[in-house]
């Protein structure tokens, strides 16, 4: 097989890393961070409990600690890295809750804050396709004028049934509303995927990939269902009404994903895991660069690579 068209290395997807080499001519890393955004589906403004995988630190494990300023949680973070990667600019990646669910006033004092940082090139802002009021959103769109801006919006699965099992709080018609009001203003979507939620099947999972690629998105996460202690979905797991997919399926249904995805939609992840210390399973996801090398592998074995199969 030729080099794949958004490739500069051996991979057949296309690869958040190779996008922005060719956008910014380096390396570029994001900065989680966690301004302590509450979410409204737990709060009761969509329901109570929020989403049932979802843990008490609302999906940002890895992110800051919200008791500490902004500034300091990027220079935390920054020093990780720079040792590894001395000469490297950073997306300040706004993971934890909802970053869209706050007075215009608070988020223009987070992202604009966020923005002077040093070396900062552009921001991420994770958020949910029903909240995305027009006075927010044409706040994004300016700032996209400014920035290299992303917005990431939750969906896990465009099959209601699903959402409605995992108390997701919207439906797949929400986030299409949500996410007009984000393409139609010229503004870059990335959308979150969960493979292995309750009910779903290996068909319905593919069928989630084949439909958001006719969507006007330029990035897509792929994650594993992984069960946290402390959550719905843990009593779900333990009284074994719950079944976790083994790495050799996860790998399988990811590679059909790939093949069903346009070729141009970058891959910001593959994979995703939990805090170990909460983890109840899949224990496997604990070996992220395993996960990888063992898509690269299936990908490789097929002979296949991202696209192969769009619009067939």
């Amino acid at each position: 097989m030729e080099r794949f068209l958004y490739s500069d290395n051996e991979k057949r997807y296309h690869t958040y890393s190779y996008e922005l080499r060719k956008k910014f001519g380096k390396k570029v890393a994001k900065v989680a961070l966690n301004a302590g955004f509450s979410c409204p589906n737990r709060d009761g403004a969509r329901g109570f409990g929020g989403c049932s995988y979802c843990s008490a630190q609302k999906s940002g494990d890895f992110a800051g600690n919200p008791q500490i300023p902004l500034r300091t949680q990027f220079e935390i973070q920054k020093n990780q890295t720079s040792g590894k990667w001395p000469d490297t600019d950073y997306i300040a990646y706004f993971q934890a809750g909802t970053n869209t669910y706050a007075p215009l006033k608070v988020l223009q004092q987070c992202f604009e804050e966020a923005l002077s940082f040093p070396r900062v090139v552009g921001l991420s802002i994770s958020t949910r396709p029903d909240c995305l009021p027009c006075r927010i959103c044409d706040y994004l769109a300016e700032l996209n004028t400014r920035t290299y801006l992303t917005v990431e919006i939750g969906l896990q699965s465009i099959h209601d049934v699903t959402a409605a099992r995992i108390n997701r709080g919207h439906t797949y018609k929400n986030f299409l509303e949500g996410l007009d009001q984000l393409s139609s203003r010229g503004i870059r979507t990335c959308v979150h995927l969960i493979n292995g939620l309750p009910g779903e099947t290996s068909g319905m999972m593919r069928e989630t990939a084949q439909v958001i690629s006719t969507l006007p998105i330029q990035a897509v996460k792929i994650h594993l269902l992984h069960v946290l202690e402390n959550t719905p979905m843990a009593e779900e797991y333990r009284s074994g009404k719950l079944a976790l997919l083994q790495k050799e399926e996860y790998v399988s249904i990811v590679c059909d994903q790939l093949e069903l995805l346009r070729p141009d939609i970058v891959i910001q992840r593959l994979t995703g895991d939990g805090d170990h210390s909460l983890l109840l399973g899949p224990f496997w996801s604990c070996n992220k660069r395993d996960v990888l090398n063992s898509i690269d592998r299936e990908m490789v074995r097929r002979n296949s690579f991202q696209g192969c199969r769009y619009n067939l």
